[in-house]
């Protein structure tokens, strides 16, 4: 999410976002959230979560700890004018707009031919769709200030493999389709100063995925998979998101 202004400046060597304001959708809880408070915690001036639900005890106690500088803006983002009202609120009241991060996502997991059209459009609509708009309405809010602005795309690891315990080719295609969007944007954007990046995460410990350790061979699984038992902490995302 940092970015330099001047191409001549000396290299930025700790993470800087003084100043800058970022808009998140689906913030309004789990890994969106995670983020917000990471990139408070290094000096973003204001964060606005972009949801189409409501904001709760969590979001309230973030609040609370950064007061006036996150906020939250209702808008469905499978429909780009619903982004783009958004973005126009975003820039009207704060008065600019440095980052974005296409983060709001959704889940299903249940063998391929189980899937109904409405349930793959659901999650296409929200994981692929919803990201592109989110983008290119926030691609748009740089271009016209004329600055060097911040794209960051939340993936996932299933959209290098498969979740053999948890399948949904459904959420992969997506998340796969986020991953190649990161490139070709990425490519195509970088003439306007614009920076794309993808995350992709594994298992995050959030509302989404209380079932995993809860399931009656958790420890077994642990054993079998190796690596770091605990599900990774939303926190733990905000690291490679900012920088």
């Amino acid at each position: 999410m940092a970015s330099s202004s001047s191409t001549e400046s000396a290299p930025v060597k700790t993470v800087q976002l003084e100043g800058k304001i970022i808009a998140i959708t689906g913030a309004n809880r789990g890994i969106g959230l995670g983020i917000a408070d990471c990139c408070l915690s290094n000096g973003a001036k204001a964060i606005y979560s972009i949801d189409i639900g409501d904001t709760g005890d969590e979001f309230d106690a973030l609040s609370a700890k950064y007061p006036n500088q996150l906020f939250a803006l209702q808008a469905d983002i499978t429909k780009e004018e619903s982004i783009q009202a958004a973005i126009d609120q975003i820039l009207e009241k704060a008065g600019g707009l440095h980052g974005m991060v296409c983060n709001a996502g959704r889940t299903k997991h249940k063998p391929a031919l189980d899937f109904t059209t409405e349930e793959i459009d659901q999650l296409w609509g929200v994981n692929l769709y919803g990201s592109f708009y989110s983008a290119r309405c926030a691609a748009r809010a740089f271009i016209k200030q004329g600055i060097m602005g911040s794209i960051v795309f939340t993936a996932s690891m299933a959209s290098y493999r498969p979740n053999k315990r948890v399948p949904s080719a459904p959420y992969g295609a997506s998340k796969a389709g986020v991953r190649n969007m990161t490139h070709t944007l990425a490519m195509e954007w970088a003439q306007c100063n614009i920076r794309v990046k993808s995350v992709s995460p594994g298992l995050v410990k959030t509302a989404m995925t209380y079932w995993v350790e809860q399931q009656p061979d958790w420890e077994q699984q642990l054993k079998y998979y190796g690596g770091m038992p605990p599900l990774a902490a939303v926190e733990e995302l905000g690291g490679a998101c900012i920088c």
